[in-house]
C-alpha cells in the first residue's frame, strides 16, 4: 500500500507522487512516514526531505512549514521547497553570499529582517547539501 506525497509552497506544487516512504525534517527531529502511519501534524524545519520510491531515494530541500499525515496521504506545506535536480548551485552560492554579507553588515536591522536573512542562509545551506550529496 503506497503513500501519496504532495509538497506545496506558496508559489507552486513542487512534488506530487505515489511513494514508498518519506523522511521529513521537523523541529523535533526527523520523522519517517510509512504506509499506515498514525495521523500526524508537525512543524517542518529547514532540512533535507528524503523520498523512497521503487528502491531509489530522492532528495528535496525544504524550509519551514507544516506536514500533515492522514491515512496514506502526506501533505507538506512548506515556505520553500525544491527538488535536487532544480537546484542551481551557482545561484544558491551567490544568494548565500549576499545574505551572509547583509547579516554581517547589519548593525541596526529590523529583527524580522534579521530572522528572514537567517532563514535564507539556512535554506541555501540545505540546498547546497542536497545538491552536493552525490559528490
Amino acid at each position: 500500500m503506497p503513500l501519496t506525497l504532495e509538497i506545496v509552497t506558496p508559489e507552486a506544487r513542487v512534488y506530487t507522487d505515489t511513494i514508498d516512504t518519506v523522511v521529513i525534517p521537523t523541529v523535533e527531529g526527523e520523522v519517517g512516514i510509512l504506509p499506515g502511519h498514525i495521523p500526524l501534524l508537525t512543524q517542518v524545519e529547514h532540512g533535507e526531505l528524503r523520498v523512497t520510491k521503487d528502491g531509489q531515494t530522492f532528495w528535496l530541500a525544504v524550509g519551514g512549514g507544516f506536514a500533515a499525515v492522514e491515512g496514506d496521504r502526506v501533505h507538506v506545506l512548506a515556505e520553500h521547497a525544491i527538488t535536487e535536480e532544480k537546484i542551481d548551485e551557482h545561484a544558491v552560492e551567490a544568494a548565500l553570499k549576499r545574505a551572509q554579507e547583509e547579516l554581517s553588515d547589519a548593525k541596526h536591522i529590523d529583527p524580522q529582517q534579521y530572522e528572514h536573512l537567517q532563514n535564507l542562509v539556512r535554506y541555501a545551506g540545505t540546498q547546497l547539501a542536497v545538491k552536493r550529496r552525490r559528490r
